[in-house]
């Protein structure tokens, strides 16, 4: 391992201004950049901790919707009164990650911005991602990649609150030594067909700040589920993020299937909206919300329990 050097920001300009220092990285938590430096895939000169930023740490209400600092974490997310009465489905995606200790140490921000799970990139085998010349996964150990193809890289995307996000709308502000910019989430996550040595729209130097969750999105109707091989400390083999909205609109977000979570086609959503479906009618929309999937050697399951999930979501938000 590295040696690196450790400092703590007390504002966002001190921290871009470190950052832009390509040998530094930013701390939250730790729970991902800490196994990444022991398993040889970050070796920064320098870590800036973000959690002396008051805004960094704060969940703060406006007009109906709520501003997170990057460094909240997400036991505090999956906590908060407000937030569960709110975004239920939010508290609900932080509750279910790993145990409570990740919880207590992990942000949300680090969550969003981890690193992919795959084995072969983990551990030095043959990756795309690592410079190789293919997938090792695509013809190897695949039991929990995507069924849904979206670049040459096969691994699933591993955030569960990026599920609820994306359904939720969220807005990510993420900032470098030259200025501020918002990304809407949709546009934050990006395939492997967008880029290799990355799954965000991160640029060198940039950090995300906060996360805005609009007021439209609070309310309604909302569910998540999250389907493991064990009770508890495990990535999601599928989830589901769902919600009505108060004013009618459906959203519903497929996660474990992916390189980025996966929002199904707006045409189910619509159907999903119009209400009074009946049994046959909810287990159509299901298979054609599965349609596209091409699911590897090792994970056809993963179309029969992404079934049950929409099947149970959409049987939610329609009662």
């Amino acid at each position: 391992m590295r040696p690196f050097t450790y400092s703590r920001a007390n504002d966002w300009s001190a921290a871009t201004s470190a950052l832009a220092d390509g040998d530094v990285s930013p701390l939250g938590g730790g729970t991902d950049l800490i196994p990444l430096i022991r398993e040889g895939r970050a070796a920064p000169g320098s870590l800036i901790d973000l959690r002396g930023i008051p805004e960094a740490t704060s969940i703060s209400w406006s007009n109906g919707g709520v501003q997170i600092g990057a460094a909240v974490t997400l036991r505090q997310l999956a906590t908060d009164k407000a937030v569960i009465e709110a975004y239920p489905m939010l508290s609900e995606a932080c509750g279910a990650v790993g145990s409570y200790a990740l919880r207590h140490m992990g942000t949300i921000g680090g969550n969003i911005c981890q690193r992919i799970r795959c084995w072969y990139f983990r551990h030095g085998h043959e990756c795309l991602r690592t410079g190789g010349s293919h997938c090792s996964a695509e013809i190897g150990e695949n039991q929990y990649h995507a069924i849904f193809r979206t670049g040459p890289c096969v691994v699933a995307h591993p955030s569960d609150p990026a599920v609820a996000l994306v359904a939720l709308e969220a807005v990510v502000h993420v900032q470098s030594a030259q200025g501020q910019r918002e990304i809407p989430i949709a546009d934050f996550f990006l395939t492997s067909r967008d880029r290799l040595d990355g799954e965000t729209a991160l640029q060198p130097g940039e950090v995300v700040t906060g996360i805005m969750l609009p007021a439209h999105s609070s309310g309604g109707t909302q569910f998540f589920e999250k389907v493991m091989q064990r009770a508890a400390w495990d990535f999601a083999l599928v989830s589901i993020a769902g919600i009505k909205r108060r004013d009618g609109e459906v959203r519903l977000v497929l996660g474990g299937v992916a390189n980025t979570p996966w929002r199904v086609t707006d045409s189910i959503e619509e159907d999903v909206a119009s209400g009074g479906l009946a049994e046959d009618d909810i287990e159509t929309l299901a298979q054609r919300a599965l349609y596209d999937a091409e699911p590897l050697s090792g994970n056809a399951y993963k179309l029969d329990v992404a079934a049950g999930l929409l099947r149970r979501a959409i049987t939610t938000l329609v009662a």
